[in-house]
C-alpha cells in the first residue's frame, strides 16, 4: 500500500482567520499535477436512484410487465450488487474474474431476477434499455464552468467503470468530449475500478506518472483506493458530507464540489 497524503478538507465557506491560515500553510506544499483524471458518474455526472427507477419503469411499460419500475430496480439492484463484489479480487487482482461489460452483466442480472420471480421479461431488451438511459445523465450544475476553468491549465483525462456505448454518447451529448485529452473506460481497458491495471492503463494513455497525477472520484472503494495502491493524489469529492468509515482509505484531499478543485488547483505549486 502507498502511504497517504494528509486528508485535506477544502471547505466551500471559509472559516476563521486561523484556520483559514492553517488550511493555506497545509496547502502550500501541494504540488502541481501534469494531469487531473476525472471519474465521471456522480462525480461529473449524477447518477442517482431516480434516474434508475425511471428506466425501470420504462422497461416494465415496454415489456408489458405487472411490476413497478421502483420495484423491478430493487429486485435487479440485489443480483447486480454482486456482480460488483466479485469482478475484482483487490486482495489478489490478478485472480479477478474475467471482464465483461456492464451490458452483459446487467443481462444476466436480469436473466436471473426473470427466472426467480417468474417475471416474462426479455433480459436482453432490458439490458440494453438500461444502457440506453445511462448515456441520458444531466452534470451537476458546477461541472461545465469547473471543466472550462480547469482546461488548459492542466492536461484532463477520464477514465470511468462504464461501457463506451454509453460513456462517450453522455459526454458529447453535453459538449465536454473536447475538455479531456483521453477518455478511458473499464470496457476499453477490460478492467473495473479498483483493480490496480484500470489505473495503469489510464496513466499510461496520459502518459504520465502517477505520482505526479490528482485522480477525482466519488468513492472512496473504486476510486479512492485504487488510485492510492498506484501512488496518485486522490481527491474525494464527497457531496453527500459521508464519513469514511473504519476500513476505508482516506483520501488526500476532500472537496464537496468541483469548483474548489479549481481552488485546489489554484493553491498547487
Amino acid at each position: 500500500m502507498v502511504e497517504q497524503e494528509p486528508h485535506d478538507v477544502i471547505e466551500p465557506t471559509p472559516g476563521p482567520p486561523s484556520i483559514r491560515k492553517n488550511r493555506r500553510s497545509r496547502m502550500k506544499n501541494l504540488r502541481m499535477p501534469d494531469a487531473v483524471m476525472f471519474d465521471v458518474y456522480d462525480t461529473l455526472f449524477l447518477n442517482d436512484t431516480e434516474a434508475w427507477q425511471r428506466a425501470f419503469q420504462q422497461i416494465a411499460e415496454e415489456q408489458g410487465l405487472d411490476i413497478t419500475g421502483p420495484d423491478l430496480w430493487g429486485r435487479w439492484k440485489r443480483i447486480e450488487v454482486e456482480f460488483r463484489t466479485w469482478r475484482t479480487n483487490m486482495d489478489d487482482p490478478d485472480s479477478s474474474p474475467p471482464f465483461k461489460t456492464y451490458e452483459a452483466a446487467w443481462r444476466e442480472c436480469f436473466e436471473k431476477v426473470f427466472e426467480q420471480d417468474g417475471i416474462p421479461g426479455n433480459a436482453v431488451n432490458a439490458a440494453r434499455r438500461s444502457v440506453t438511459h445511462m448515456a441520458h445523465r444531466n452534470p451537476f450544475p458546477e461541472t461545465v464552468r469547473a471543466l472550462s476553468e480547469l482546461s488548459g491549465r492542466v492536461p484532463l483525462g477520464v477514465f470511468s467503470n462504464a461501457d463506451d456505448s454509453f460513456l462517450r454518447p453522455m459526454l458529447d451529448e453535453h459538449g465536454l468530449t473536447s475538455k479531456f485529452e483521453v477518455i478511458e473506460s473499464s470496457e476499453s481497458a477490460a478492467v473495473y475500478k479498483p483493480h490496480p491495471g484500470a489505473f495503469q492503463y489510464m496513466f499510461g494513455a496520459m502518459h504520465v506518472e502517477p505520482n505526479r497525477t490528482w485522480y477525482v472520484g466519488d468513492q472512496l472503494y473504486d476510486d479512492v483506493r485504487g488510485a492510492s495502491e498506484v501512488g496518485a493524489t486522490t481527491i474525494w469529492i464527497n457531496r453527500t458530507g459521508a464519513r469514511p468509515g473504519p476500513d476505508d482509505v482516506r483520501p488526500s484531499h476532500e472537496i464537496t464540489d468541483l469548483m474548489e478543485l479549481v481552488a485546489l488547483l489554484d493553491r498547487a505549486t
